[in-house]
């Protein structure tokens, strides 16, 4: 192990040391102190606050009330700090700041997994499986934040009960660090959009696999799906696999498009320009809108001359400020694009309608489209 993943600490007169992973907790705490059952919650959160871990010697269901108890505590403080701000770009940055600082004050709270990932604690149930399927290697000891745990065993739970998807006979089983298709109306605005050709279709960022789905299921003879993450593309071939559809599905591992040229290009890019801070929020922001400007940018040298790409596309950027009205249009305009139609959908998703939400105004007001695109003409270039 190198030093940047090895953690060291004292405990009783012996020197102890573990694998530290960013991935699950962030950046590695500068000061770790032995924390059990005789430490309240008041004490936990400041020495939390003050950026010290605490490393959970006592009794597990007795660590996962002192989360619960710090997660109650950051709420209040959060609270007491909150400003509405009028902007709604300075609301969002001040929402994503509050997400950061609480997500380092509850992983203050750690947990030992040995060589094989199981946890020593009184009344610790085994979540060995649901961390070697986040990909938590074995082999050595292992320091995870309580938090992380919860979230690879709620994961490892979702993974196997799956997401219902209309028009697919079988559901969607989304691994961990992958974005879930539990927001169906994206998926409902492929599933009902005119396809221009059934013979080949790409799917850029294919995530869970589940719009390469959908479009074999229409009757494309050939999707070409892609994704960087090799995470992903696991997922996506699991899934493929359920499906029967391996014969018809390709996955490959490269960044945007494959090679050659198609019919129909679609994308579900991640929607905010802002900087992810874990795996699973890079399907959710994408820094300076690289992902999707790539997209863009690169239509036309990938469709055929009669061919359409989709982008699938939320508003809500803009709606908070994120990037000006009409920046999508410009984009296209700019890369010798024109838009044949947009198919407008409504969220459904639970965010919209709650109104304690920090960006409930603009959540309620989203709307999530499909943009039929096709090369402009060439006297319009």
């Amino acid at each position: 192990m190198s030093a940047r993943n090895q953690l060291e600490w004292t405990e009783g007169d012996e020197t102890r040391r573990a694998r530290w992973m960013e991935e699950y907790g962030g950046r590695p705490p500068k000061r770790i102190e032995i924390a059990d059952d005789t430490m309240n919650a008041d004490q936990a959160f400041r020495l939390a606050s003050q950026g010290t871990a605490l490393l959970w010697r006592g009794d597990f269901h007795n660590a996962r009330q002192l989360l619960s108890a710090l997660a109650r505590r950051a709420q209040a403080r959060q609270s007491r700090k909150k400003a509405d701000a009028a902007d709604p770009a300075e609301a969002f940055n001040q929402h994503r700041l509050a997400q950061s600082q609480r997500a380092r004050l509850l992983n203050a709270l750690l947990i030992e997994l040995d060589d094989t990932l199981h946890c020593a604690l009184r009344r610790a149930p085994d979540f060995s499986r649901a961390c070697a399927a986040a990909g938590v290697p074995a082999g050595e000891p292992v320091l995870l934040p309580l938090r992380a745990i919860q979230g690879m065993v709620g994961s490892y739970e979702w993974r196997a009960r799956g997401v219902p998807v209309a028009g697919l006979p079988q559901r969607i089983h989304p691994h961990y660090g992958v974005f879930s298709p539990i927001r169906g109306e994206y998926v409902d605005l492929v599933a009902r959009a005119p396809l221009p050709a059934t013979d080949t279709a790409f799917d850029i960022g294919t995530g869970s696999g589940v719009l390469a789905a959908v479009l074999a299921e229409r009757g494309i003879g050939r999707v070409i799906a892609t994704d960087i993450d090799e995470r992903a593309l696991a997922c996506a071939r699991e899934n493929i696999e359920r499906l029967g559809l391996h014969d018809r599905i390709d996955l490959q591992r490269t960044h945007l498009f494959p090679e050659g040229r198609s019919g129909l290009i679609v994308c579900n890019p991640p929607w905010l320009p802002a900087r992810p801070t874990s795996t699973i929020e890079q399907a959710i922001y994408d820094p300076d809108s690289q992902m999707l400007l790539g997209f863009i940018k690169g239509l036309t040298q990938h469709l055929t001359p009669d061919g359409e790409g989709w982008l699938i596309m939320s508003d809500l950027a803009e709606r908070l400020g994120l990037r000006p009205p009409g920046f999508l249009e410009q984009a296209f305009q700019g890369a010798g694009l024109r838009v044949l139609e947009r198919l407008d959908a409504r969220p459904l998703h639970p965010k919209a309608l709650d109104a304690t939400d920090p960006l409930h105004e603009a959540r309620r007001a989203e709307i999530t489209s499909l943009w039929r695109l096709a090369q402009a003409p060439a006297s319009k270039l």
